[in-house]
């Protein structure tokens, strides 16, 4: 609903703005109003005419609910044998009875109306999830992510730890160990090896991570701020706000040669994981690199290869042109990526 006086004020505006320079057409889609509303508010009979939607006249739907059957079904869902129950449960129960007062639907509209349509039950009251933490990196070392996955070891129910941290923008593994067991010391170190080894200084760093003991681990963060590393969390109980890492975990365990009967040894499960480790950094195309390696990507290495790749296309299409009905693959280099991108970001980075 729109008041005289308000449409008095958006002339004013958008006059000043055409005045100042703007066009009209983008002038008036910043207020939301289409040139045609504008014009009609501009003319002597526009302005002298109020808005009569809030005081119209709305006839009453024939099809509505009578008074007298509005309080039928209110009663109905106040009746002792009913008090307890949806109108899912209360709509069947009448219908087993011969009786017809209103849809499922009507029962949760009116009750909705009158305040009696309450969450019941021991369960937790629904409520909306927060959004997840979002971090973009547009060059290597501004965001990391890590995790800790299990590793079978030589007996049913005996497990190694392999601590990992990736690179957002690149996907390249900074620092990975194998440990017989999970604490933040193990991590503490971890992160001070990755943050010598990656030669980032004291340039201020994201580090995420799930809710585990060890990522919250007093020792970790106190390492964490000394690092200038600032922690980020996954939202609690959601699998899949460390989407990366997960990946990644997905990647190794579906390796060919993956011992799925376990490692004899932490001797041996280091070694599986440092030969994995090389191939994935140095040989593994990665599809979110346009299928250049993660080395190649934090490197800077990958603009060349992908121009390279453009004129290969290029030449291949201009040899044989009929073979084409649309642009060649993109091989554009993708710019910033994101940790837990909304859709918008998805599409960019596409």
């Amino acid at each position: 609903m729109i008041s005289t006086q308000d449409r008095q004020n958006a002339l004013m505006l958008i006059r000043e703005a055409v005045a100042a320079g703007a066009r009209l057409i983008p002038a008036c889609q910043t207020l939301g109003l289409s040139v045609d509303s504008w014009r009609r508010w501009q003319s002597p009979q526009g302005q002298a005419r109020t808005d009569q939607r809030p005081t119209a006249r709305r006839p009453r739907p024939a099809h509505a609910l009578q008074p007298a059957e509005i309080q039928a079904v209110v009663a109905a869902a106040l009746d002792p044998a009913h008090v307890n129950l949806p109108p899912s449960q209360i709509v069947p129960r009448l219908a087993d009875q011969g009786i017809y007062l209103a849809s499922e639907s009507t029962f949760y509209r009116i009750l909705h109306a009158r305040g009696l349509q309450h969450h019941r039950g021991r369960a937790a009251k629904p409520r909306a999830r927060r959004e997840p933490e979002r971090h973009a990196a547009s060059a290597p070392n501004q965001c990391w992510t890590w995790d800790i996955s299990w590793l079978p070891g030589p007996v049913k129910g005996s497990f190694y730890y392999l601590y990992m941290i990736l690179d957002v923008f690149s996907r390249r593994v900074v620092a990975w160990e194998v440990h017989s067991r999970e604490s933040g010391e193990h991590a503490a170190a971890l992160i001070q090896r990755a943050s010598l080894a990656s030669g980032r200084g004291q340039r201020p760093t994201i580090l995420h991570a799930d809710n585990g003991s060890p990522m919250k681990a007093a020792t970790l963060l106190e390492k964490l701020r000394d690092l200038h590393i600032q922690p980020s969390y996954s939202r609690p109980r959601v699998s899949d706000d460390n989407a990366q890492v997960e990946a990644f975990f997905r990647t190794l365990k579906y390796r060919p040669g993956y011992p799925r009967r376990g490692f004899h040894d932490l001797a041996a499960a280091r070694q599986w994981v440092l030969r994995f480790v090389r191939w994935y950094n140095e040989e593994h195309r990665h599809s979110a690199l346009r299928y250049v390696t993660p080395s190649q990507r934090h490197l800077g290495l990958d603009l060349e290869v992908l121009e390279q790749r453009k004129a290969l296309y290029e030449q291949a299409r201009q040899a044989n042109p009929q073979r084409w009905s649309r642009n060649t693959r993109n091989w554009s280099c993708p710019g910033t990526m994101w940790l837990n991108p909304n859709k918008s970001e998805e599409q960019l980075a596409a």
